[in-house]
């Protein structure tokens, strides 16, 4: 992604973008230079500084008849995301005002991609209770080891605790090793018998699934829901602890 792409995600479009990064390089510049330089019409390019200007990001000079336009430090750039979170936290209570709170029927969110799972992990960090958890194989891989470390460190931070059960695969038998300095306590179960296919978090009133071979992430927000699927994952989590147990009897009978 290069530095044009990435400004359109601080609130320029493309045009201001490319134009705003042509003045920081040039220095002082005409509007014929600036057009030579972007590849932009002049009349165009007369339009965007006219928004450049109403932003900030550029101030006006004069050499003689001529008018020069002058890129604005780019730390500029940082007060006007600092403007819109203002008004978006603003709009906030009313955007909230507009969520299914009653209870009265559940409320189901699709997330598509990469970036839509991760926004569905995400989610799993608003809730300040315990997380329960169904894991797949190969998790720390289908995430990315950075995304990962990032939600772990939030989770811990937050103080939210989590109980996992996942298959006895070696990644998730060493994902358990660090089970009490990352407030999670971890059971296996036979990656043989019971392979999962998708994950699934608990948290609050909410079950999260993340399917990484159809690249799609669903939250299920209802209160009846979140407690069956709890109470189901209660009996799995007492029969993932009796694991040894079984284990031992099986040795006895058979020996």
């Amino acid at each position: 992604m290069n530095l044009s792409d990435q400004l359109t995600q601080f609130g320029l479009n493309e045009k201001q973008a490319v134009i705003y990064l042509a003045m920081l390089e040039l220095g002082a510049s005409s509007a014929i230079n600036l057009a030579k330089k972007t590849g932009i019409l002049r009349t165009t390019v007369y339009d965007v500084l006219i928004e450049l200007e109403k932003k900030g990001l550029l101030s006006q000079t004069k050499k003689g008849k001529k008018r020069f336009f002058l890129a604005e430090d780019p730390e500029n750039l940082e007060r006007i995301l600092e403007e819109k979170k203002e008004k978006l936290k603003s709009l906030m209570p009313a955007l909230k005002g507009l969520l299914n709170t009653s209870g009265t029927k559940p409320v189901i969110r699709y997330y598509e991609g990469q970036n839509g799972i991760k926004e569905v992990y995400r989610d799993t960090l608003k809730y300040e209770g315990e997380l329960v958890a169904y894991v797949t194989e190969n998790i720390i891989a289908k995430l990315g080891q950075d995304f990962a470390d990032e939600y772990k460190i939030k989770r811990v931070k937050s103080k939210i605790t989590a109980r996992v059960i996942g298959p006895d695969t070696p990644e998730i038998v060493e994902y358990k090793k660090t089970d009490q300095k990352d407030l999670k306590e971890t059971r296996l179960v036979d990656k043989d018998e019971f392979s999962f296919s998708i994950e699934m978090n608990i948290y609050g009133n909410k079950l999260a699934f993340m399917s990484f071979s159809e690249s799609l992430g669903l939250i299920i927000e209802s209160n009846e829901i979140a407690k069956s699927m709890r109470f189901l994952f209660e009996l799995a989590w007492k029969g993932a602890g009796k694991d040894e147990t079984v284990k031992k009897e099986d040795e006895y009978w058979s020996a």
